[in-house]
């Protein structure tokens, strides 16, 4: 599978360089937060979900969270929380996994969730089975693929301010016959590393350079690392049924938040500063409670708030 985002991903960068409170990424971290949001895209796309795929990476660097939610629409956002400067040519372990203690962790939540019903959510660590930090997202990613789904995985993830880009190669859990029924746990496990197909395939997808993937249209990447190959394409998901930003704040999901800090909690905000504020971290929304608003979170349906909550 590849993606290019292009329109999305500039969008996406434009909304928090007009957040006048944060300002625009750093380099380090834009290239990293596109990487992710190119990774979820290849992964919701592959599985499937009805869902929401989150990809967070998180630890005691500068970066102290770094997070790309895609939906089965392929509606996409993301955001990081930076604290403290980073050098130009930062890497994963240097924004993230300075001292060992970095995390990679990959929620499935479903669209329609059933009373009681947890996400599923899949958590490693930023560094190899011999205890190697991992310099690239690719790495721990097709670690966590090895790792959680026993499926061989290649990926190769590109960004920059113009694309986010990505290249997914997955040998897939059942092959010929095998569709007739699903291979055991202990069956694919066994496959690593075995199929002659995957690994050349693998190998050849491995080649292909930041700059090719960041400038190449769809059509030559694949001629280019391919050519020997026979090549069968799906119709690419673009436009409305593409990947684009979306957000999926708003109002009512401020107002349930603020409720779940409590009323005290509000009235001492609004004490201090006169109304609530709150910002959309994905997309810089900015939503205000006045005095009659905050007293309205807290009031039952069909009641007045007390008039003294009211600004005249």
């Amino acid at each position: 599978m590849v993606v290019r985002l292009t329109d999305a991903w500039t969008e996406l960068l434009a909304r928090r360089a007009g957040n006048t409170e944060t300002g625009p990424y750093a380099p380090p971290v834009a290239e990293l937060l596109g990487e992710m949001a190119a990774a979820g895209v290849l992964m919701q796309s592959n599985i499937k979900f009805n869902g929401a795929l989150v990809l967070q990476v998180f630890g005691d660097g500068p970066v102290k969270l770094a997070v790309a939610e895609v939906r089965s629409d392929l509606g996409l956002r993301a955001t990081a929380t930076v604290a403290g400067e980073l050098p130009v040519d930062a890497r994963l372990p240097d924004m993230v996994n300075v001292g060992g203690g970095g995390r990679c962790a990959i929620t499935l939540d479903p669209q329609d969730r059933r009373p009681g019903q947890q996400p599923y959510q899949g958590v490693v660590p930023l560094h190899g089975d011999r205890g190697e930090k991992l310099h690239r997202l690719s790495d721990v990613l097709q670690h966590y693929m090895l790792q959680s789904e026993q499926l061989d995985t290649t990926l190769v993830l590109a960004a920059n301010d113009q694309v986010a880009a990505g290249l997914l190669i997955q040998r897939m859990p059942i092959k010929g016959e095998g569709n007739l029924g699903a291979m055991t746990a202990a069956e694919n496990e066994d496959a690593i590393g075995r199929s002659e197909d995957y690994n050349r395939i693998a190998t050849l997808a491995a080649s292909l350079t930041r700059e090719e993937l960041l400038t190449l249209d769809v059509d030559t990447i694949l001629r280019r690392l391919f050519w020997e190959e026979k090549l069968l394409r799906f119709a690419p998901r673009q436009g409305a049924d593409g990947p684009r930003f979306s957000c999926t704040c708003s109002r009512e999901r401020v107002g349930n938040m603020l409720r779940n800090l409590g009323a005290e909690e509000v009235e001492s905000i609004l004490a201090e500063r006169g109304n609530v504020e709150v910002g959309c971290e994905y997309c810089g929304q900015q939503y205000h409670f006045d005095p009659v608003d905050a007293a309205q979170l807290f009031t039952e349906p069909g009641k007045q708030p007390p008039a003294t909550s009211r600004v005249q």
